[in-house]
């Protein structure tokens, strides 16, 4: 299945770790979506926003990697799963389910979401205009 990472998944390493099974396939914009940090774990989410754009990391995986993911994104507790289509594909991604309130994520966490900007050539202007809320 296809999945669509937008904020620590993006870390090549750790999403391996993850999901042993993923395969990064290319980088890719969710159109009318913009990237914010809320919750207690000050995380990434997307919500919608009409003539914006989300940059994330298109990827294959397998069933048993969904299964871990729903495990770490707390699902369905914290995120809930979100489908869209990309080229006639469905993709899923994990999108909050309480919209609280911005809170800037830890600098633990968002150096591990800028190192996969890096890792997938996503140009930071993104993350750092979602820093200001």
């Amino acid at each position: 299945m296809l999945y669509f990472a937008y904020g620590s998944n993006l870390h090549h390493f750790q999403m391996k770790r993850r999901c042993k099974d993923s395969v990064f396939l290319k980088k890719i914009n969710l159109k009318d979506f913009r990237l914010t940090f809320r919750s207690k774990y000050r995380a990434a989410d997307i919500e919608i926003k009409k003539n914006s754009i989300v940059p994330g990391a298109l990827f294959e995986i397998s069933k048993s990697d969904e299964k871990k993911l729903d495990v770490y994104e707390d699902y369905p507790i914290l995120y809930r799963k979100h489908y869209f289509y990309y080229y006639g594909k469905k993709v899923m991604t994990y999108t909050m389910v309480k919209k609280s309130p911005f809170k800037y994520p830890t600098e633990r966490y968002l150096n591990v979401v800028k190192k996969g900007y890096i890792d997938c050539k996503i140009n930071k202007k993104y993350l750092t205009s979602a820093l200001k809320p």
